[in-house]
């Protein structure tokens, strides 16, 4: 069994999304929203491959890691309001100015479109400031999604809303 920072640090790099085939392609990547799911443990859950509409998330088993198929996904966010784990992000590099990133939120205050919130990045570290565009609610998971600056979309797994 290959060895991974995550297991030691709690915290999942790209590299080790790559080498587990949890990141999209780059060429994906640059197409608009898709799915990331940063769910790298073989546990009992599939909670994603159900709520999927377009049935774009697979898994061969319960405790498989979920596997995404790229060009069905059309970057909706159902996955990452339902996800338990918080583990799933959308992510658009598509646009030239900016990337946008869609995040689980359950923290107070919840955000309003045009509130401009701190990025923080997989280890709570502030990165920048963001725009929120969009806000929506299922099961006291709010989804938001936030445009930053470009390159940081990759980066952006939180947000905090200042008061």
């Amino acid at each position: 069994m290959e060895k991974y920072r995550f297991r030691e640090t709690g915290i999942i790099d790209l590299s080790e999304l790559e080498k587990l085939g949890l990141m999209p392609p780059r060429e994906r990547l640059l197409k608009g929203p898709v799915v990331v799911l940063e769910c790298p443990e073989e546990i009992p859950c599939n909670i994603c491959v159900p709520f999927c509409p377009v049935k774009a998330i697979q898994m061969e088993s319960i405790i498989a890691l979920p596997r995404v198929l790229w060009d069905k996904c059309t970057g909706c966010g159902v996955c990452v309001a339902v996800c338990p784990g918080l583990a799933a992000f959308v992510v658009d590099l598509s646009k030239p100015d900016a990337d946008y990133v869609t995040v689980p939120h359950e923290f107070l205050p919840v955000p309003r479109p045009g509130d401009t919130v701190v990025l923080l990045n997989r280890r709570g570290e502030v990165v920048g400031e963001g725009l929120v565009v969009r806000v929506w609610e299922r099961n006291k998971t709010y989804v938001v999604t936030v445009k930053t600056p470009k390159g940081l979309g990759l980066e952006v797994r939180a947000i905090w809303v200042k008061k």
